[in-house]
């Protein structure tokens, strides 16, 4: 059994999962660390435990995770740890066993990314300290496209901002762009390196991948995850002009900036209400019926750019692949929002695709996953992401790897 850790700033969400036959055992998450409020839920065999750890921080809610865990579970049974690390930058490009090095390695690459791996780290020590004997094993968000090719990784700025501060474009969500690919070229009833394959991970956090025979050979996020599509509270693409001009005209820092991007923008800086697509799809369903009301409008303008933004970018990421088999819709807003896809695909009649309106109602839950009309339509799916999954066949990989070579 491999167990799966993700941490972030103030929480860990663990999956307990048996291989080789992929079988989730159990699920923990604890939320609100350092808070008064925090607070672990276990679920093992469909039964679901709350647990009060006010006031825990990451190693004691990582202690008493494990603890419940294995008052249930044999922890000898455990084969390793399998630990989310966000960047890897240029040096990690495949699941890495963890030790005193590499994790300096990953606490360096915080610079690129500074809101996730420091808490990713934070999880892995917690864990080491709670089980030291057995293999933790690294899977990084950047690896998957570690293979595209320079003039889609690297920008059009002086080079040696990308040989001396490794400025090139990263991208991000790769195990979940991975897993969903793989998923479709089995439904495809075809190897994964013989498609090509547009993936669409919608969540609060957005990006879209090109897929050329099971590589990663363009994606819409960049050096950071704020480059790319419009998103729950990032702004996705901007023109690079827009920091100095702000800054002259409102007196605001740099941070200051950065962060209103990251955090005050996207779905949330149109609409001026929520990151929520499911509360501004409400609202702009009640636009065309009041249409001077401004809370309606500006909910609709986020939900038309966030489709627009979409449809272009899976256009322009078909120019990487020549011909594509298949777009994938996962995610939170991917696979629950039959609105968004068929206003994305609609402005895609260009590359042939078009969905079956039951279908897409259905989320293709009576379609194996297909939602795309019986015509010529290129293939469309809806497909559930499972990172966790994922990282246990990374680790589960590394672990028979080894075992080969010993």
């Amino acid at each position: 059994m491999i167990l799966v850790i993700n941490t972030g700033s103030s929480s860990i969400k663990m999956a307990l999962i048996d291989m080789p036959s992929e079988t989730q055992l159990a699920e923990a998450m604890a939320q609100r660390l350092g808070d008064q409020k925090a607070s672990l839920s276990l679920s093992f065999h469909g039964k679901i435990e709350q647990i009060n750890i006010a006031g825990a921080d990451h190693e004691t809610a990582m202690q008493q995770m494990l603890d419940a865990l294995f008052a249930r579970v044999d922890k000898n049974s455990i084969a390793a740890f399998g630990h989310r690390v966000v960047h890897g930058g240029e040096k990690f490009i495949a699941p890495t066993v963890l030790n005193a090095a590499v994790m300096a390695e990953i606490e360096a690459l915080s610079r690129l990314a500074p809101l996730h791996n420091p808490a990713n780290l934070l999880g892995i020590r917690a864990a080491i300290k709670q089980l030291p004997d057995i293999p933790h094993i690294a899977v990084f968000d950047t690896a998957f496209h570690h293979a595209m090719p320079e003039h889609a990784s690297l920008y059009a700025v002086p080079y040696h901002w990308y040989t001396e501060y490794g400025v090139r474009r990263y991208g991000f969500h790769g195990t979940s762009h991975h897993y969903v690919a793989q998923q479709a070229a089995a439904k495809l009833g075809r190897k994964i390196d013989a498609c090509n394959i547009i993936t669409a991970h919608l969540g609060n956090g957005c990006s879209a991948t090109a897929i050329k025979n099971g590589i990663s050979v363009d994606t819409t996020m960049g050096m950071t995850p704020l480059e790319g599509l419009v998103m729950g509270t990032r702004s996705g693409d901007i023109d690079p002009g827009l920091h100095d001009y702000i800054a002259r005209q409102s007196g605001s820092s740099l941070e200051t900036i950065t962060n209103t991007l990251n955090r005050e923008s996207g779905l949330l800086g149109i609409s001026g209400q929520s990151n929520d697509m499911r509360t501004l799809l409400d609202a702009a369903a009640k636009y065309d019926d009041d249409i001077h009301n401004q809370t309606y409008k500006r909910a609709a303008l986020a939900v038309d750019m966030f489709c627009y933004r979409l449809a272009k970018s899976l256009a322009g990421l078909s120019v990487a692949l020549g011909s594509i088999d298949a777009i994938v819709f996962t995610g939170g807003i991917g696979e629950h929002s039959s609105h968004i896809r068929a206003k994305t695909v609609a402005q895609l009649s260009l590359l042939g695709v078009s969905i079956d309106a039951e279908k897409n109602d259905e989320h293709g839950k009576h379609s194996d996953g297909f939602i795309h009309s019986a015509t010529d339509s290129i293939p469309v799916l809806v497909i559930a992401t499972n990172e966790e999954k994922m990282i246990a066949r990374y680790v589960n990989n590394v672990l028979t790897r080894e075992e080969h070579q010993s």
